[in-house]
This record gives structure tokens, sequence and C-alpha cells, in this order.
């Protein structure tokens, strides 16, 4: 299965991780240890302890003087430092490095990894240009979900799906597409979508829906394979809404969303939690429709605006490489 290795990865935003407590993080089917220092610093790991294969991320950290921290295995309690060293019991010299580490490239708040394959594409700039000039609202909804990355993918490029998997949520009517732009791995989609008005009851129930407006005007900016952007212009502010995967395994990918706002009015920011739990029920919904899907179904049908697909489709198949055709319509 192409996990398309050579991409970079997001593994997570620095406010993921709460100080000197190790998380686990899976890519290309192998997990690491993920831990972050009083210093701010970003550690990882291979994940199994080198005495007994015992978990790393199922223990803790030991805060060192000088503020950086080492992860703790919590089978016999051996401690091992950001290159994978340890003193083990009875002795005052330190090993050689026994546990491999995983390369990360820090930029800012943002903690990227190629999976310790060749670097084929370059991680873009966009989330470093947001984080400067929007307001970070939070991250949400990180789950992983039993479905291999390009079907993820799909769904995300899947214009169709909203007044489907998100009628629930939204009431959308219809899709109206406006155009796509192709420009390789870089690429704009934009459409409107009508909804059914909501009752008073729903959104005293859901605050958050009286901030959206009648008609949802969607830009979405996807960088392949990684990142899918939603930019959304609401009464009370502007989002960017950002949508991440990850492929843990052939068939298992996890994803998340990053918010970043430019408030208009002081109400933005008191309703960043109802956003993200907006937010966080779209990647449900998402994650549930993935569960419910036969994958090897032949597709007999195609409908109107499938051209998003049609281009994760195209760059999977000629991954690194950007292949014929341009995709662009209006």
């Amino acid at each position: 299965m192409n996990m398309l290795q050579g991409a970079p990865w997001l593994l997570a935003h620095k406010s993921m991780l709460a100080v000197n407590k190790p998380q686990k993080v899976s890519l290309y089917g192998k997990d690491y240890v993920l831990w972050k220092d009083l210093q701010g610093n970003v550690n990882a790991l291979e994940n199994a302890c080198p005495h007994m294969g015992a978990m790393l991320s199922a223990g803790w950290c030991e805060e060192k003087p000088n503020r950086s921290s080492t992860v703790v295995c919590p089978f016999h309690a051996l401690e091992f430092d950001a290159e994978g060293r340890t003193i083990l019991p009875g002795s005052n010299k330190q090993t050689l490095p026994q546990v491999a580490p995983l390369e990360l490239i820090i930029q800012g708040d943002f903690i990227w990894s190629y999976g310790g394959c060749e670097p084929k594409i370059p991680i873009p700039n966009i989330l470093n240009k947001i984080a400067a000039s929007y307001d970070f609202v939070g991250a949400t909804g990180d789950c992983s979900v039993e479905t291999d990355l390009r079907s993820m993918l799909l769904n995300m490029h899947d214009y169709n799906h909203q007044n489907g998997t998100h009628r629930e949520m939204f009431k959308i009517t219809e899709v109206q597409f406006e155009k796509f732009i192709d420009e390789g791995h870089h690429s704009h989609a934009y459409y409107d979508m009508p909804t059914a008005p909501n009752s008073l009851r729903e959104k005293l129930k859901n605050p958050a829906l009286f901030t959206m407006p009648q008609v949802l005007s969607a830009h979405l900016e996807n960088y392949f394979p990684h990142l899918v952007i939603f930019h959304g212009d609401l009464p009370v502010g502007t989002v960017a809404q950002c949508h991440l995967f990850i492929p843990e395994a052939e068939n298992k990918t996890r994803t998340y969303v990053l918010l970043f706002g430019q408030p208009k009015s002081p109400i933005f920011k008191l309703m960043g939690k109802q956003f993200l739990d907006v937010v966080k029920v779209v990647i449900d919904q998402d994650a549930d429709i993935l569960t419910k899907i036969y994958p090897d179904t032949p597709q007999k049908i195609k409908l109107n605006n499938e051209v998003g697909m049609d281009w994760v489709h195209r760059n999977f198949e000629s991954f690194p490489v950007v292949e014929s055709p341009n995709l662009s319509r209006s």
C-alpha cells in the first residue's frame, strides 16, 4: 500500500503536548514516543524499550537540572535521553544510543517529520504564514480512523458529501461549485452551500449556529497529501480551519484540526470552544462514514464536481512528480 513515503507530516502542534508527558505517535507502521520538556524542546524516540519492549509512551518523564527531561520506561524505570542513551543500574557510564531517535523539523509550534525517509517534496510555508497573522484558537478532533490514506483524502476532496455526511450539522441543501485551480501538489476549490434554516431550539443547543451564514462559501486550499485548509468568512471573524492527515499504517490514518482565526468581534474569542466543538463533530462524522464504506467497490457512477477526487488520484499515482492532465476548471 502506498503511504507516500517522502512527504512531510505534521505530527503535532506544540499546544497538543503537555510538558513532560510522553505521548505515542505512529507513522508508516512504526510507533514513537514524543515528549516536550520545560524549555519547549520536543523529542521523539522509537517507542519500544530495548530491554524488553515496553512502550516508553506508557512511562513518564524525569526533569533534569538544565530543564531538559528524559523518558522513563514503565517496566524497569530505565531512563532514555533525546539521543536514546541510558545509564544501566549499577553503572555511572552512559551507553551508546540504544533507541533510534525520529528526526523532527520544528518550525515555531509546528512539529514536522519525514518519518526517516528521504524528503521528496518540501514542507509548505502556509501554516507559518497563518500563525503569523491569525490567532490560534486550538486543536480538536485528534483521532485514528481505520482507513487507508487515499480513502481519507478522497473523502476530504469529495465536494458532494457535505449534504449527506454533514446534513445533520449544517442542513446543506446543495453544492454550487464555482471553480478548481490545479497547481500540482497545491490546489484551490471554491463553492457555495446554501443551508436550510435552523430553529431557535437548535441554535440554543449549539450557539455556534448563530454565527453561521445562510450560504456557506467554501474556499479549500489543498496541499497534497497532508493538509486541507478551509478558509471561511463568518460575521464574527475569519477562520482558517487546517485539517491534517498522517498515515499511521497501511489501513490506519490519523487526522486532526488546528483552528486559527482573525476576530471581527469580541464574540469570536468568547465562542472559541463552541467553534472547536463544531469542528470536532465534522471530523467525527467523516470518521464514521469512512468505517461504513466497502473500499473495493468499483465506482460505476460519477457525480458532478469530483475534480478534487481526480486531483487526489492523479497525485497518488504520480507521486512525487506531477503528471498531466491539469485539472483546473470553472
